[in-house]
């Protein structure tokens, strides 16, 4: 009987968050160690369909970037990083291009499997993802940042219901295909849609004043406190390009911003559709 209870508070809790989010766009990203040839794992995809069937309109962004370097080696290509970005030549952005094609298939075809409509996607088709070569210190090659998005298709397909599911390559203006930041994609493809929410899915609970201690958790923080930990060299390494793209969303016209840790089961619902959450919230 106390379970059947504590079940219905679950789903009573849940209630005004269906409401308040029913069509409203959600823009997931989901990349790193996590994410290899086979897919995503289920549970993630789980949480994707259930907002799906809430009525929500989820949009979901991944990256791969161990199963690119594991294939760039099986061509003969050691990869090669300067500050955490990936040098990338003629020959990587072809393998970069078909490795995150074949994982791309794979989550399309799982969600799928488990009763959604979906749609795979590259960033280089139909001008969804428009750059320009990155330009810094280093010569990175066919590295692009994003210049502007087009969200024709993206639209078309939410409005059929339809979860597009979609990898980050761009495609400049000498009509070469670039390698672009994932986080920074998702972000920008949330913010040309003016999207409800911007939820980064990675290996950390969320923003904390010691890394080391899970209970320092900021529940929520403004984007200007964003902001100042990183000068404070409180966010810093690999947690910085999260943050800044959560703060670009923000400003951006973007709702709230979430950093959560995919590890955590059904991470997505508990931080969307629960009072306290389980990550970072990041607002205006």
């Amino acid at each position: 009987m106390k379970e059947a209870i504590k079940k219905s508070d679950v789903l009573i809790e849940a209630l005004p968050y269906i409401k308040k989010f029913f069509e409203k766009t959600i823009v997931i990203k989901y990349g790193g160690a996590a994410v290899e040839e086979k897919g995503i794992e289920k549970g993630i995809l789980e949480d994707i369909i259930f907002m799906n069937y809430a009525g929500m309109r989820p949009i979901l962004v991944h990256g791969g970037g161990p199963f690119i370097s594991k294939m760039m080696k099986r061509y003969g290509l050691e990869p090669k990083f300067i500050h955490g970005r990936r040098v990338t030549d003629s020959q990587a952005v072809h393998i970069i291009d078909k490795a995150l094609h074949i994982i791309n298939k794979k989550i399309v075809h799982t969600l799928k499997s488990m009763g959604a409509k979906a749609f795979g996607l590259s960033g280089k088709e139909n001008s969804l993802i428009r750059v320009k070569k990155m330009k810094g210190p280093y010569d990175l090659g066919f590295v692009g940042e994003v210049t502007s998005v087009d969200t024709t298709v993206v639209k078309r397909l939410i409005e059929d219901n339809i979860i597009p599911v979609i990898y980050p390559l761009g495609i400049g203006r000498d009509g070469n295909t670039y390698n672009v930041n994932a986080d920074d994609v998702a972000s920008e493809i949330a913010m040309a849609l003016s999207a409800e929410k911007f939820v980064l899915l990675t290996n950390v609970k969320g923003i904390m004043r010691d890394k080391n201690n899970p209970r320092t958790l900021y529940n929520t923080v403004k984007a200007g406190e964003v902001e100042r930990l990183i000068k404070r060299k409180i966010i810093d390494s690999g947690m910085i390009p999260k943050a800044k793209a959560c703060i670009d969303a923000i400003r951006g016209g973007v709702r709230k911003a979430h950093i959560l840790d995919a590890s955590i089961p059904h991470a997505l619902l508990l931080e969307i559709f629960t009072d306290k959450g389980i990550g970072t919230e990041i607002v205006k």
